[in-house]
C-alpha cells in the first residue's frame, strides 16, 4: 500500500508542478519543457517541501522514452529528407561532428576521461524536435524553405542518435576494457542483432502489425485503436530488448517506422500519441530531479562552456555550412538558431552513458542547466534572425538575391494546393473537379477502404479524424491554397478552427445541411458557406418561379429575397444551384 500510494502521489505532484511551471512558461511564450524541466527541480530531492519518488519517477521515464522514439518513428519521413538531402545530409554531418568536438573539449576541460567527453560533447550536438517544430510554427516559418531544411536537418539527427543508441553499449561497455579487437567484435555483434531485429521488424512486423491495425479500425472503437497502438509500441520495445538484446529505445522506434509506412500514421500520430505527450511530461520532470541546485555554484565554469557551445559553437557550424552549400542567407540563419537548443534526446543519451557507467554525475546536471536556459532564449535568438541576415546581406547582396529567387522557385510545386475534407459524392466531384484543372488535392477521410481506392487511382489521401491538428499538418494545410469540407454530417467547426491555426490565409469552403449551423462555421473561420436547406429553396423557388412564367428580372428578385429571407439582410449568400432530375 505504502508503495501504490508513493506512486500515485510520484505521478500527480509531477504532473501537478508540469502543469502548474508549464502554464507559466506557456504565457511567458516560452516552451513548456522549461516548465517540465523546473517541475522536476521542484519536486526533486534537492530543494525543500514535497518530494516525489525519483526511483519511481524514472521508470515511468522509461516509458516516456519508449513513446518519444516510437513518435520519431511514426513521424520520420524519408521524403522531407531526400528533398532537402544535398544541404541537410553534409549539413547536419559536419554540425554535429564540429558541435561535438567542442563538447568533448569542454568535457576534457572538466577533467573527464575521452569516452565521457565525447559522449557529452554528442548528447550536446543534438537538438530537440519539440522545441524546433514549436519556434518554427510559431513564427511562420515551419513551411517555408528554411522550415523545410531546418526539419530534414533534424531527421537526419535523429537517425544519428539512433545509432549511436545502438553502437554507444557496444563501444563504451565491457568491451571497451578489451582494446581495440574487443571494441571491434562488440560492435561486428551489435550490427549483427541490429540487422536480425531491422529483418524481423521489417519482414514479419510490416505484415503484421498493419493487419492487426486493420482488424482493430474496422470496429469503429477509437478506444480500441489507440490501445492497440500503445501496446504496439510497448509490445516492440520489450520484445526487442528480450529477444534481441536490443535498446527498448530503438524497437521502439522501428515499432514506429513500420507503423509510419502503413495507412494508420496519421490515425496513430493523432489519436494514440497524446498518451506519450502524458509520460514525456514525466520524463522532463525525471530528468528535472536530477538537478542539484546547491552544485551550480561548484561547477558554474562546465555550465559556461556548454552554453557557449549550444548557444554559439553549434549555431555558428550550422550557420557556415548552409552558406557555403549555397542557401539565402535568411534561410541560413533560420536554420542555425533554431538549432541553438538541446532537449529530449540530448537526455536519453545521457542517460544511456550514465547507465554504462561513462557519463559522470555532473554531466547530467550540466545538461538539465543547458536545457533550460537554452530553450528559454532560444525563441529569442531566432527572432534575430531576418535582422542578424539583413546585416550581413550587405557582403553578399547580389549572390543572396540570385540564391533567394532559386529556392522561391522550388517551391512552385506548392502552390495551389487544396485539401479536401471527405469524399462522398460532394468530394469527389470537388476532386475531379480541382484535378481536372491542374491543382493537385489531398483527401482526408476516416473510411481505410475509400483511402486505398484514392491512393491506387494515385490521389494523395490521408486515412484520419480532421478534428486532430496532426492529421491536417500532415494533409498539407500548412502550405495549402485552400481547405474544402464536405463531409456529411460531421461539425466542421472543429475541422476549420484547427485548419486556420495551422493556416490563417487558407479560404475555406465549408458544407453544411442546416441553416443553423452557418453561424458557428463562419465563426469557426469559414469564408463560404454552402447549406443544404439552401440549396433546396434556391433550386425549388427557381424551378417553380420558370413554370409559372417568371421573366429573367422577376427571377433575379425573388433570388435576392429569398438570400435575405435565409441568410438576413445584406448577408450574401451562394448562388442558386438547379439540379435536372
Amino acid at each position: 500500500m505504502p508503495h501504490e500510494l508513493d506512486l500515485i502521489l510520484t505521478i500527480t505532484g509531477g504532473l501537478t508542478g508540469a502543469l502548474a511551471l508549464g502554464f507559466v512558461t506557456q504565457r511567458l511564450r516560452l516552451s513548456p519543457i522549461v516548465g517540465y524541466l523546473l517541475a522536476g527541480i521542484l519536486v526533486g530531492p534537492f530543494t525543500p517541501g514535497f518530494v516525489a519518488d525519483k526511483r519511481l519517477a524514472d521508470q515511468l521515464a522509461e516509458i516516456g522514452v519508449i513513446l518519444l522514439m516510437f513518435g520519431v518513428g511514426l513521424q520520420f519521413h524519408v521524403r522531407e529528407l531526400l528533398a532537402v538531402r544535398k544541404v541537410a545530409v553534409p549539413g547536419a554531418l559536419i554540425q554535429i561532428a564540429v558541435a561535438t568536438a567542442l563538447g568533448a573539449l569542454v568535457g576534457r576541460a572538466a577533467g573527464w576521461t575521452w569516452g565521457a567527453a565525447v559522449v557529452f560533447g554528442v548528447a550536446i550536438s543534438v537538438a530537440s524536435t519539440v522545441v524546433l517544430t514549436r519556434v518554427l510554427s510559431d513564427n511562420d516559418v515551419l513551411h517555408t524553405p528554411a522550415g523545410h531544411l531546418a526539419i530534414g536537418w533534424l531527421v537526419l539527427e535523429d537517425v544519428f542518435t539512433v545509432l549511436v543508441l545502438v553502437l554507444l553499449p557496444a563501444v563504451m561497455g565491457e568491451a571497451a576494457g578489451a582494446g581495440a579487437a574487443g571494441v571491434a567484435v562488440s560492435v561486428g555483434i551489435a550490427v549483427l542483432k541490429l540487422a536480425g531485429l531491422v529483418a524481423f521488424i521489417f519482414i514479419v512486423g510490416q505484415r503484421v502489425i498493419p493487419a492487426l491495425l486493420g482488424y482493430v479500425a474496422k470496429t469503429g472503437s477509437r478506444e480500441l485503436f489507440t490501445l492497440t497502438v500503445l501496446v504496439v509500441a510497448l509490445g516492440v520495445a520489450v520484445g526487442s530488448a528480450i529477444l534481441f538484446g536490443s535498446s527498448m529505445a530503438l524497437g521502439a522506434f522501428l515499432g514506429g517506422l513500420v507503423v509510419g509506412q502503413s495507412d494508420f500514421s496519421s490515425r496513430a500520430a493523432s489519436e494514440a500519441l497524446p498518451m506519450r505527450d502524458a509520460f514525456a511530461v514525466l520524463f522532463f520532470v525525471s530528468v528535472g530531479m536530477h538537478l542539484d541546485p546547491a552544485q551550480l555554484a561548484v561547477g558554474w565554469q562546465l555550465a559556461a562552456g556548454t552554453l557557449a557551445v549550444v548557444l554559439i559553437g553549434k549555431p555558428l557550424a550550422a550557420l557556415a555550412v548552409t552558406v557555403l552549400l549555397r542557401r539565402p542567407l535568411q534561410t541560413a540563419f533560420a536554420v542555425a538558431l533554431s538549432l541553438a537548443q538541446i532537449g529530449e534526446f540530448s537526455f536519453i543519451l545521457a542517460a544511456l552513458g550514465k547507465k554504462l557507467g561513462v557519463l559522470p554525475v555532473e554531466a547530467e546536471q550540466t545538461l538539465v542547466v543547458a536545457a533550460i536556459v537554452s530553450i528559454t532564449l532560444n525563441p529569442v535568438l531566432f527572432g534575430f534572425r531576418d535582422r542578424l541576415a539583413r546585416w550581413t546581406s550587405a557582403l553578399f547582396q547580389q549572390r543572396d538575391a540570385a540564391l533567394a529567387e532559386a529556392e522561391a522557385a522550388s517551391l512552385d510545386e506548392h502552390a495551389h494546393r487544396t485539401v479536401v475534407v471527405g469524399y462522398g459524392p460532394v468530394g469527389k466531384t470537388l476532386t475531379r473537379l480541382l484535378r481536372e484543372n491542374g491543382i493537385a488535392p489531398t483527401v482526408v477521410e476516416l473510411n481505410l477502404d475509400t483511402v486505398k481506392q484514392l491512393q491506387d487511382q494515385g490521389i494523395r489521401a490521408i486515412y484520419g479524424d480532421a478534428t486532430q491538428r496532426e492529421i491536417l499538418e500532415r494533409a498539407g494545410v500548412g502550405t495549402a491554397d485552400s481547405l474544402l469540407f464536405t463531409a456529411a454530417g460531421a461539425p466542421g467547426d472543429g475541422v476549420i478552427e484547427q485548419a486556420k491555426g495551422v493556416n490563417p490565409r487558407l479560404f475555406v469552403l465549408a458544407r453544411a445541411f442546416y441553416l443553423r449551423e452557418v453561424t458557428a462555421l463562419k465563426k469557426a473561420g469559414a469564408d463560404v458557406v454552402v447549406t443544404g436547406e439552401a440549396e433546396v429553396a434556391f433550386s425549388m423557388t427557381e424551378r417553380l418561379l420558370v413554370r409559372m412564367g417568371a421573366t429573367s428580372e422577376q427571377l433575379e428578385r425573388e433570388r435576392e429575397r429569398v438570400r435575405s429571407e435565409l441568410f438576413g439582410s445584406g448577408s450574401p449568400g451562394p448562388r442558386p444551384a438547379v439540379h435536372d432530375a
